[in-house]
């Protein structure tokens, strides 16, 4: 009964001495005490402005060193536009630590929304404003798909001056691509696109010869060959005239 007693006391006095300390560490007493006051962020502020982090933080600053919740530092920093990831930690005695990644757009997705390099899709509100990246288009449920297919379709006319700019998956199942020039290529079902890309670029050189600007419009569809369209020119129908 002693022995019981004396452990009972010697857990009470461990707790006494341990729930201050705890306390203090989880912030739940002495949450205004050593206040951070301090901020510093590390990022290539590309399109995250270092005034719209700080809005986000100034709300959890002020409170006590151990009181400030990383957490919620992080959650408030990541809802901006263009944050990818953040980590946050803290100096003592008073420096919340930063360090911000960006999103790296890919691609711009049904024409309002941007894609990152992670593959996530995300919208912000300057996104007209970045050019030169690729149209991709196509059911939310197929994006990987459809970037899937950009970076074949890319692979395959890398050997010609052409240069693969948009990609559009048709709700139908019909896959086109656009070029940089705007020229646009049908290509039809994904299982045939392969065998229709091989033959179209398989006489690619012979069929531009002569042809300096280029085609407009190029239907991959029919089952010997192709149509073309040329600029300001009827259109002419290649199909039979390609080899398999």
């Amino acid at each position: 009964m002693k022995g019981s007693v004396r452990l009972i006391a010697w857990l009470l006095a461990i707790g006494l001495v341990a729930l201050p300390i705890v306390g203090v560490l989880r912030g739940w007493f002495a949450a205004g005490r050593w206040p951070v006051t301090q901020l510093t962020v590390q990022a290539e502020f590309k399109h995250v402005r270092a005034a719209d982090i700080r809005a986000a933080v100034l709300p959890c600053l002020g409170k006590g060193f151990f009181a400030l919740d990383l957490d919620a530092v992080q959650k408030a920093v990541a809802a901006l536009p263009w944050v990818e990831s953040v980590e946050a930690r803290k100096r003592w005695p008073d420096t919340l630590q930063l360090r911000v990644y960006e999103r790296q757009p890919f691609a711009r997705w049904n024409g309002t929304h941007l894609i990152s390099q992670q593959g996530q899709v995300f919208d912000v509100p300057d996104a007209n404003a970045i050019s030169a990246l690729p149209d991709l288009r196509g059911p939310d449920a197929r994006l990987a798909e459809v970037v899937s297919f950009y970076a074949q379709t890319s692979k395959a006319f890398a050997g010609t001056h052409l240069k693969i700019m948009g990609v559009t998956l048709s709700d139908r199942g019909s896959w086109s691509v656009t070029t940089a020039n705007g020229a646009r290529i049908v290509i039809g079902d994904r299982d045939q696109a392969g065998k229709r890309l091989h033959r179209f670029l398989d006489v690619y050189p012979q069929l531009m010869a002569g042809h300096a600007n280029g085609f407009v419009y190029v239907d991959l569809r029919y089952t010997n060959g192709f149509a073309v369209r040329w600029p300001a020119v009827a259109g002419i129908n290649a199909g039979g005239s390609t080899r398999s």
